[in-house]
């Protein structure tokens, strides 16, 4: 499922950190399940995975950088 910005906007920095957590172990798990052969469940689910790290990443860099209106 993809994140929107508008969602990222309303999360606080712990429940991004969560769910960066989240994704980053499901990212794994999907991973494994192509190393060994196995077919996951959704293929398409490790590029929505992947974009969604980016996103809550960008998130924090730019808050990093002091860019608010992001």
């Amino acid at each position: 499922m993809k994140l929107k910005k508008s969602d990222l906007a309303k999360m606080e920095k712990k429940d991004l950190e969560k769910r960066l957590t989240e994704l980053r172990k499901e990212l794994i798990k999907v991973n494994a399940q192509i190393a060994t052969g196995t077919v996951p469940e959704n293929p398409g689910d490790v590029k929505n995975i992947k974009k969604n790290i980016a996103r809550i990443l960008t998130k924090f860099n730019n808050k990093k950088m002091g860019d608010k209106n992001i």
